[in-house]
């Protein structure tokens, strides 16, 4: 058993970097417009996966907690390799609905499950002395190697642009059947159930114990939970505004996929050692750099040009690669492992569903306002919404640290 789950580690970093692998992400846009497709189309494909993945996202961590991570990942991998053949004989507007569809309920599946199982084998492995690098590096390490596939993946756009569009169709389509191979290679790690669990006898009951371990269970979990859902709705956000900055600000479409390699591998570099940094900052420190380094950011493209603009979009992803790293850590470590997938789940949703209902006032301020407009009301946006979830979380841990055998800081290393 032990043997196994130590597989299970570097299985599932070999899974997120598939599934971080997306070479069509960086011209999707262009391939759909080669379909026939206005940019009207395009983005109704976008709000499609963007609504299915919010009606399933809970759904499907919840499953996830009752019938197994593996199982999870298993039958979300399975959807994806089938949305991604779908792209060979995808011509019409009907068939990229239908993959985007396919997709949204795959990765609705994968989301969460992951991080879950992965916690899970590292607390398993380190009770019984098995090893294990710990699950709060491990949790670093794979939102390090899902960027790095980002950008290793943008790169490769790049270069099969040489050849044409359908070479990036082809090669995503291979790709995207490797998760589903590393998923029959995944064990479920046991997970202890509390007295309290084992006597539930009902989905509502379940319910029940899940929103009072978040809004009257540890006050840090609840902070925490608020603290992605900011950071993680400002990640969606400029995700957007990047390719239209770049376009403004006269940047070769043939340099995008580069750029976009370079931000998805400093989110890597920033998730990989954020466990350092907070050793070396505090916690206090940390939290206040991850709150500023944005805001630097969008004042910085706002109003920079050129190139100096471009270039200040990466103090976006730092803080993007630290805050992914510490708080979902943060998350899973005071979540009982009975509710982990749920609880990643229920934080994804509200991401997604805000973006569902303000993703389109972001295209109407940049048609009607530009850009510069936007990135300051952003900046506006955000400024408040950080001080009011990085201050109450901050009084929440120094809070934690002052109760007996309190672990101090964000991390358990820290």
């Amino acid at each position: 058993m032990n043997r196994s789950l130590q597989h299970n580690i570097k299985t599932i970093y070999l899974l997120g970097f598939f599934t971080g692998f997306m070479v069509i992400v960086p011209v999707f846009v262009p391939l759909l417009q080669g379909h026939g497709l206005s940019m009207s189309q395009v983005l109704q494909t976008q709000a499609l996966f963007a609504l299915t993945i919010a009606l399933c996202e809970v759904p499907s961590g919840y499953l996830a907690d009752l019938w197994g991570r593996r199982n999870a990942i298993l039958a979300g991998s399975a959807l994806n390799a089938v949305g991604f053949l779908s792209l060979l004989w995808a011509d019409t507007f009907v068939d990229f609905l239908l993959y985007e569809f396919i997709l949204g309920i795959g990765f609705s599946l994968v989301s969460g499950a992951d991080l879950a199982l992965l916690y899970d084998t590292e607390v398993y492995l380190q009770e019984n002395e098995s090893g294990g690098a710990g699950a709060g590096r491990s949790l670093s390490r794979l939102i390090a190697v899902e960027a790095a596939a980002s950008g290793i993946a943008g790169i490769a756009a790049s270069l099969l642009l040489m050849w044409s569009l359908d070479s990036v169709v082809l090669v995503q389509a291979f790709t995207g059947l490797a998760p589903l191979v590393l998923a029959l290679f995944l064990c479920e790690a046991p997970r202890p159930r509390s007295a309290e669990m084992t006597q539930v006898k009902s989905h509502g009951d379940n319910a029940r114990r899940i929103l009072e371990l978040l809004l009257f269970g540890k006050p840090v979990v609840l902070w925490t939970a608020f603290a992605i859902a900011v950071f993680g709705l400002l990640a969606v956000y400029v995700f957007w505004v990047y390719q239209k900055y770049w376009e403004l600000q006269g940047v070769p479409l043939a340099w995008f996929g580069y750029i976009w390699a370079a931000f998805a591998l400093t989110v890597s570099m920033a998730a990989r050692f954020s466990e350092a940094l907070e050793r070396w900052l505090g916690y206090r420190r940390l939290l206040l750099l991850i709150g500023l380094l944005p805001l630097c950011g969008l004042l910085g493209m706002a109003f920079g040009s050129g190139w100096w603009g471009v270039l200040c979009g990466f103090a976006i992803q730092i803080s993007r690669g630290l805050s992914m790293s510490l708080f979902y850590e943060a998350l899973n470590r005071r979540v009982p492992g009975e509710f982990r997938a749920t609880v990643n789940s229920l934080v994804s949703l509200g991401v997604r569903a805000i973006f569902i209902v303000t993703g389109p006032l972001l295209g109407l301020a940049l048609d009607s306002r530009g850009m510069q407009w936007t990135l300051l009301w952003l900046v506006a946006i955000f400024l408040p919404l950080m001080g009011l979830v990085l201050i109450p979380l901050t009084r929440r841990i120094r809070s934690e640290q002052a109760q007996p055998a309190a672990t101090p800081g964000i991390s358990p290393a820290a």
